[in-house]
């Protein structure tokens, strides 16, 4: 027994001290960082008082002109956090084959939805990527920009029945209904269904949208361990998503390709595209892909359409709310195209109507979809400075959030000023300093079409119905802790009426 005990204390002992000397990395290295605390690292805060864009902030304010970057440890990972726009655009663009890598969780044997475009590396993430761009051309937003129209005049009927009784205004939560909108959209788009959601807001293809986002399978400890060591979570068949949410997508995937292959339908759409991979064989006449990597492309596309399109738009209404002559002038260009297009709100008038761009870009400024780009080195880099090298399987964090609101290259950054993206202004911000969709070859792959569903919806909504804060509209907006993305606590509350 005295044997036993002995060996557990010098494992007890052994353990602490490695996990000493693991989390003073930095500290050896002499390069400046915030102290960690073992074993969360600097993510203690995260998912209990702070969301991580605003931990990643803090350290960004702090450190920022010590040098390129800052040392951070997520979790039990070494990372470190950028603060130089050049080194961004190293990381991003320039040495990508450096850096191609994301290192998110993913596990298909377990868990196959995880093992999608946005979090595969390696071989699998190249072909994919080649594959499925081709889906996300302008030509291809263009064949679906009516589909995409036919929904937005849903969603504005929903607006006038919910606006039919006097007084003619409504008090509404207004994120709920526009991730109806976008469930509505990607349904169609994506698998060819009407998921009917505008009409009942317990259609199960919105219900399984927000519990992927609101239901985790694991607690606040669990979930650290899987994202501070993905490679060993997925060795030891950990899983992420909840199996309600795998049985339903697994379900409708295999549903509608059975379908559309025995009745041989073709839409021209996402689904199409995949059931051409899933019908192409290799040199030994084997599928290239199986049933449960075509599911995972599929639903990687439905959350990421349906949450980031409709906070987009949700916090594009929130500022317009917050000042009613943007939202004027927003209104005006709207009435003017349409005239000059007859009133047929065609691709072309779309395009052409350019305020509607910048408030949509300077809404990703203040609440970009991804507050934070996440790779992972594959070799030693060596940046400008010697003591700034980053070592092979460091992780790299480009905090876009902390970019988008520093004064030096967005002044008075909690302003909402759609002129900051302008023709006049464009073209001087600072390359790397804005990054709502990412940059470089694994920027955001559908940034096309998210952004042509949200114009949709606010050109929708704006011509006809006039939004306003009232008691209800939470100013400054909070955020939902626990989330990647940065969503509203509580929703969006805005007073709206017919214009």
């Amino acid at each position: 027994m005295l044997v036993l005990i002995t060996l557990l204390l010098a494992s007890l002992v052994s353990l602490w001290l490695w996990l000493k000397f693991h989390f003073s990395y930095w500290q050896r290295r002499d390069v400046p960082h915030n102290e960690p605390q073992i074993p969360a690292g600097n993510m203690h805060e995260w998912m209990r008082t702070k969301h991580f864009a605003q931990i990643f902030r803090e350290t960004y304010e702090k450190f920022k002109g010590t040098g390129p970057y800052a040392g951070f440890y997520f979790h039990m990972q070494k990372a470190v956090l950028v603060m130089d726009p050049e080194l961004a655009k190293n990381i991003l663009i320039k040495d990508f084959s450096t850096f191609d890598r994301r290192g998110l969780f993913h596990n298909a044997k377990d868990d196959p939805l995880t093992a999608n475009l946005f979090s595969l590396d390696g071989p699998k993430w190249k072909m994919l990527r080649a594959k499925l761009s081709p889906t996300f051309t302008s030509g291809k937003m263009r064949f679906m920009y009516p589909t995409v129209v036919k929904v937005g005049e849903q969603l504005e009927k929903l607006f006038e029945e919910l606006l039919r009784q006097p007084p003619h205004s409504q008090v509404m939560e207004i994120t709920d209904v526009l991730g109806r909108f976008t469930a509505d959209v990607i349904g169609e788009c994506a698998f060819g269904l009407d998921c009917n959601s505008l009409k009942d807001p317990s259609a199960e293809f919105c219900v399984m949208g927000r519990k992927f986002f609101t239901q985790r399978r694991h607690g606040n400890i669990v979930d650290g361990l899987i994202h501070a060591f993905p490679e060993i979570a997925q060795k030891l068949g950990m899983r992420v998503i909840h199996q309600e949410v795998h049985d339903f997508y697994m379900g409708i995937v295999q549903q509608t390709i059975a379908y559309r292959e025995s009745h041989n339908v073709k839409r021209s759409d996402f689904m199409d595209m995949l059931i051409e991979l899933k019908n192409q064989v290799d040199a030994d006449g084997r599928e290239n892909f199986t049933m449960e990597e075509l599911t995972a492309q599929a639903f990687v596309f439905f959350v990421a359409g349906f949450d980031t399109s409709s906070t987009t738009m949700s916090y594009a209404l929130y500022e317009l709310a917050q000042q009613p002559e943007v939202q004027e002038k927003l209104r005006q260009e709207i009435e003017k195209v349409l005239e000059k297009h007859q009133q047929q709100f065609t691709y072309e008038c779309m395009k052409d109507m350019k305020y509607l761009e910048q408030v949509i870009s300077e809404t990703l400024r203040k609440y970009p979809v991804a507050p934070a780009l996440f790779r992972k080195s594959t070799a030693h880099y060596q940046t400008s400075d010697p003591k700034y090298s980053i070592e092979k399987g460091t992780m790299i964090i480009t905090p876009s959030e902390c970019f988008h609101h520093d004064s030096e290259y967005f002044p008075q950054p909690e302003k909402f000023d759609p002129e900051r993206f302008s023709t006049d202004h464009v073209a001087s911000i600072k390359p790397c300093t804005y990054l709502p969709f990412g940059e470089g070859p694994r920027n955001c792959i559908g940034m096309r079409f998210g952004r042509m569903q949200a114009s949709i919806g606010l050109v929708q909504l704006l011509r006809k119905f006039r939004f306003s804060v009232c008691k209800e509209t939470k100013i400054p907006v909070d955020f939902v802790i626990p989330s990647f993305n940065l969503n509203p606590l509580g929703g969006i509350t805005l007073n709206v009426s017919r214009v």
